[in-house]
């Protein structure tokens, strides 16, 4: 439980002290565009091609001489390189050289599901990291886990991530803690869980912590009752092809998530 309010308290203190530091213009020229974006968008040696405009709904923008264009979900790069190469391509300009500025972002909003305190649709201004959000989502709830869940939109595709919180705070390494966009889908997922039963103080199901031993899964239970031994303790696991399987361990042995323990009565 300690260990749980700790982790919850860092993700806030962390969002108060640098999550309203980011909003400035080189990290917000370095997000992916998406609707209600107002651009800049110049062309060297051609003033006439100078744009400022606002990203539609669709994710789209009316440029001259090329009409419609999609450029939602792009970066301030990648969409300069589209426009670039549809203005060579189609005969306009011989090696465009185009630079989108980004006026003001819109609001966006995000979606935080799962484990945490306070779930719901949030707007986010600028740029925002994944430990900003959740504190702003009321951090990590106590039956949350360590493994974040965020799903996005890129190049019209959706792809997965998963983070590890923990790995976060234990590095310090803040490449580990990615940038929230518009549109991010964030789910925390429940905290990876054992079971203890036969004669023990309290059965019941306990958190898994990293790297849990036999012995202290026995002590989370609450240590064996008057009949308890910890000789020829126990463990059912599940294989992945969902066989069960009933294994011998000694008191070193590593717990692994949804194993059930079970603590024999002693015959003396």
């Amino acid at each position: 439980m300690i260990k749980i309010i700790y982790w919850s308290l860092a993700l806030l203190l962390y969002g108060l002290s640098i999550g309203f530091s980011h909003a400035d213009s080189k990290n917000i020229n370095t997000s992916q565009f998406s609707s209600g974006d107002i651009l800049k968008i110049i062309v060297y040696g051609n003033p006439d091609l100078t744009l400022e405009t606002k990203v539609s709904e669709s994710g789209n923008i009316t440029y001259p001489l090329l009409g419609e264009i999609t450029i939602g979900g792009l970066s301030p790069n990648a969409a300069e390189k589209k426009i670039a190469d549809l203005l060579e391509h189609q005969g306009f300009l011989k090696k465009p050289q185009v630079t989108i500025l980004t006026t003001a972002l819109y609001n966006q909003q995000i979606s935080v599901l799962g484990h945490v305190r306070n779930q719901g649709r949030y707007t986010i201004e600028g740029q925002r990291s994944l430990t900003d959000v959740l504190a702003m989502a009321g951090g990590v709830s106590p039956e949350g886990g360590n493994i974040v869940t965020l799903i996005r939109a890129e190049d019209g595709q959706f792809i997965k991530k998963e983070i590890n919180l923990l790995s976060i705070f234990q590095s310090g390494d803040m490449n580990l803690n990615p940038v929230i966009y518009g549109g991010d889908l964030i789910y925390v997922a429940i905290a990876p869980r054992f079971y203890i039963y036969g004669e023990v103080q309290r059965p019941g199901f306990y958190r898994l912590e990293p790297n849990m031993t036999v012995v202290q899964a026995l002590s989370t239970g609450g240590g064996l009752n008057q009949r308890g031994t910890e000789r020829g303790v126990r463990i059912q696991r599940r294989d992945t092809d969902g066989t069960l399987h009933v294994i011998k361990v000694k008191p070193d042995d590593l717990v692994q998530p949804d194993d059930v323990v079970y603590i024999q009565e002693s015959l003396f």
